[in-house]
């Protein structure tokens, strides 16, 4: 390098007494450089296989994909670990989901600012990654079932994701930059392939725990339900690894002091440069040709420079959040989509968080594609295919997907069951007596609300019923022959009941009991079952579902089981054991199976089905993320390199943060959408569509009045005269060599 060179030949020259070599080139500098120390040579670093590629990138390639893995596997179960361990609605797991998103994003800055300023690259890593590994452990602990109730649950997760946030954002900026600075400038085309390998190992870790994760969750049963523990528990284990990978390279890393961070530098320009126009309105003071050049005052006329080119970039970047809103719904609004929907593909069945897999797959295939096939057919065809074009056509691909997620929507709204609304409610009566009974209800004003006769064992349905407060006393007139039984029952609005009527000696009674609105979690079969016999039944559903079911008509609570055939379940009391029969489960329907008596045979279940399967395969996503990825390969990647190419070199850290708080902001405008439009899932589909239209015109129309810069107009004065100061040197090295 032209600087160690300028160092270390002077001890070398003869005649550097006569003609100092500061005479010879004086044009390289005006600022007089003071005398370096004498320094032992540095021992080359490590490499791997004798290639120019440091050992020390093994480490920190190894520490992303584990990261991602931890990262991505975590994220997969989270919406459906909010709806059906925590039991919120799916408005309030999406609100939270994208909070969670929106803090992973906004933390990055934090991170930078630590890593430059205070701590250094290395040791924010190690510190910060310790506090992902905590919030993982508290993660974890939150979802056991075993410990505490639903508000130590509630905490416990709301803690552990605050925690992962400050980690994964925290050293997000971190290690891509900390594995650049291993390489030397001499490899820098070392360096390139190094970003492409770890951008592949992003990809990788995200593609096979989005994969993984959501089977823990469901294939392994903990205390008799979803695994969430140990879905969570696996993503941490590989944060584990990641830490220890990552420190075990301790010593032969590069570690660079902080530099000082230039987002705080160029926040302050701005301020400054606001704060002073604003203090010198008066119409006496001459005006600026531009209003950065109010902080000329106190900062270096480069910096400004540098300022106002970045400045014209982000104004770019002000449509850029709606797009991030449609994009990262794919683990929340869209996963909750696929669990109404047939994950049975007929070779294996795919989970609902498992469709996530398909954005890291068909980003590794549309990346190539893209570049080498589509973007040079377009090119022959003689068409501009600028990148502003580029990212307004992946806007518009996002829209579209939108568009067929919610003609998605509507198709599964045709096929699934009514939900009940506000002072509504959907009752079913179940007559498990001998004889026929007639049921009927009156409302407080003693109005027929519902009168219908039910033989023994006759298949029942859903009635609709509507109340005049969000809770009422319904009252029931109960007759079979001669005999008439009057009784009451509370209800509230939007819940499913079943009222079950028996036989207690000679006369009939009834028991109200609360159905769950959301019967089929993860879009899995759930089962549950009522007991007549006058003793416990222990039921054995496979090797690790295990339940009871108390005597004398006792309830079972919804068992989530995989669909399939259940043709010998085995079932035990405390004087006998005996096989049940339950025949073929489909998969996302809900079954009630009531055991009954049979003097000559061993108990028998009686079947019916509470809610009817999906009927949807769950393949029908499969266009909406097609959509959605390749907008993404289109507006991503493409937005990053237009942005570096037209900012100056010292703002591409600057330009990093803004675009990882267009994707925070994103997130927030999803919460805000979820929390109060108020709206059915397919308009609010359509309504993110029509939005991020709305957006692609005017980003459309900022682009058309968008004057690019050349690369070669971002070179800075003193590059310039640097160049032109080394033909000089040139010419000064070949007369020095004739003389």
């Amino acid at each position: 390098m032209l600087e160690e060179r300028e160092t270390k030949e002077p001890a070398m020259n003869p005649f550097q007494k006569n003609e100092s070599k500061e005479t010879l080139f004086s044009p390289v500098s005006t600022e007089e450089v003071p005398p370096q120390p004498l320094s032992l040579p540095k021992k080359p670093p490590l490499k791997i296989c004798g290639s120019n590629y440091p050992l020390s990138i093994a480490f920190i390639v190894v520490n992303e994909f584990c990261e991602r893995f931890s990262y991505y596997g975590m994220k997969a179960v989270l919406t459906l670990y909010f709806l059906y361990f925590l039991h919120w609605n799916e408005d309030t797991s999406t609100s939270i989901y994208h909070a969670f998103s929106s803090l992973c994003y906004f933390t990055p800055i934090l991170g930078a600012a630590i890593a430059d300023s205070w701590l250094g690259k290395f040791k924010t890593i190690i510190y910060l990654s310790l506090v992902y590994v905590l919030g993982h452990v508290v993660k974890s602990l939150g979802a056991l079932p075993i410990l505490g109730g639903q508000m130590v649950h509630t905490v416990l997760s709301l803690v552990g994701l605050s925690l992962i946030a400050l980690g994964t954002g925290g050293i997000k900026p971190c290690v891509a930059a900390f594995g650049g600075d291993q390489f030397e400038e001499k490899h820098a085309e070392e360096r390139t392939r190094y970003f492409s390998v770890f951008y592949l190992s992003i990809n990788a870790g995200s593609l096979i725990s989005t994969f993984i994760t959501p089977m823990l969750r469901g294939d392994v049963q903990c205390f008799g339900e979803d695994c969430y523990a140990l879905a969570f528990g696996v993503p941490g284990l590989l944060m584990v690894i990641a830490l220890v990978v990552f420190a075990m390279g301790s010593k032969i890393y590069r570690k660079p002091p902080p530099e000082g961070n230039i987002v705080s530098q160029v926040v302050k320009c701005i301020w400054f440069a606001i704060s002073n126009r604003f203090n010198n309105r008066s119409g006496d003071i001459p005006k600026r040709q531009h209003w950065l050049d109010w902080a000329a005052e106190k900062y270096p006329k480069q910096l400004i420079m540098d300022v106002k080119a970045l400045t014209r970039v982000l104004f770019l970047y002000i449509p850029l959040p709606m797009f991030w809103a449609l994009l990262d719904q794919q683990g929340s609004r869209w996963t909750l989509q696929a669990t109404r929907m047939n994950g049975n593909l007929g070779v294996f069945v795919l989970q609902p968080d498992q469709m996530q897999v398909l954005n890291p797959l068909l980003v590794l295939i549309f990346i190539p594609l893209f570049d080498l096939v589509i973007y040079q057919l377009v090119s022959k065809c003689g068409i501009n295919f600028s990148s502003l074009r580029k990212m307004a056509v992946g806007m518009i691909l996002a829209s579209l997907a939108f568009a067929v997620a919610a003609a998605v929507e509507l198709k599964i709204n045709r096929m699934t069951p009514p939900q009940p609304g506000p002072q509504e409610i959907f009752l079913q009566v179940l007559n498990l007596a001998d004889d026929e009974v007639k049921v009927t209800v009156l409302g407080d004003e003693n109005n027929t609300l519902l009168e219908e006769s039910l033989r023994s064992f006759q298949m029942p349905h859903y009635a609709q019923l509507h109340l005049k407060t969000k809770s009422q006393d319904f009252h029931f007139y109960l007759t079979t022959h001669n005999l008439s039984v009057y009784t009451k029952h509370s209800v509230e609005e939007k819940n499913w009941y079943s009222l079950i009527l028996r036989e207690d000696g000679k006369n009939i009674s009834s028991m109200m009991v609360k159905d769950e609105g959301n019967k089929t979690a993860n879009g899995m079969t759930t089962v549950r079952f009522i007991n007549t016999l006058h003793k416990e039944v222990n039921i054995s559903l496979t090797t690790d579902i295990f339940l009871s079911v108390g005597e004398d008509y006792g309830v079972s609570a919804y068992i989530t089981v995989q669909s399939g055939e259940y043709a010998a379940v085995h079932c035990r009391t405390e004087d006998k054991d005996f096989l049940l029969n339950m025949g073929l489960l489909d998969f996302g329907a809900t079954y009630l199976f009531v055991i009954t008596n049979n003097t000559n045979q061993d108990p028998q279940a009686w079947k019916m089905k509470d809610t009817p399967a999906n009927k949807l395969s769950i393949a029908w996503q499969l266009p909406q993320y097609a959509l959605v990825t390749a907008g993404e390969v289109m507006f991503s990647v493409t937005g990053l390199e237009f942005s570096y190419s037209q900012a100056p070199s010292s703002m591409k850290s600057v330009l990093q943060a803004a675009w990882l708080l267009t994707v925070a902001v994103g997130n927030i405008i999803v919460l805000v959408v979820a929390q109060f439009s108020g709206l059915v899932q397919w308009a609010e589909f359509i309504l993110f569509s029509c939005l991020l239209l709305v957006v692609c015109l005017i980003f459309s129309i900022m682009g058309y009045y968008y004057v690019p810069i050349k690369p070669e107009d971002l070179q800075k004065p003193a590059d310039k005269q640097i160049l032109h100061t080394q033909e000089n040197v040139i010419n000064l090295e070949t007369k020095k060599t004739k003389l």
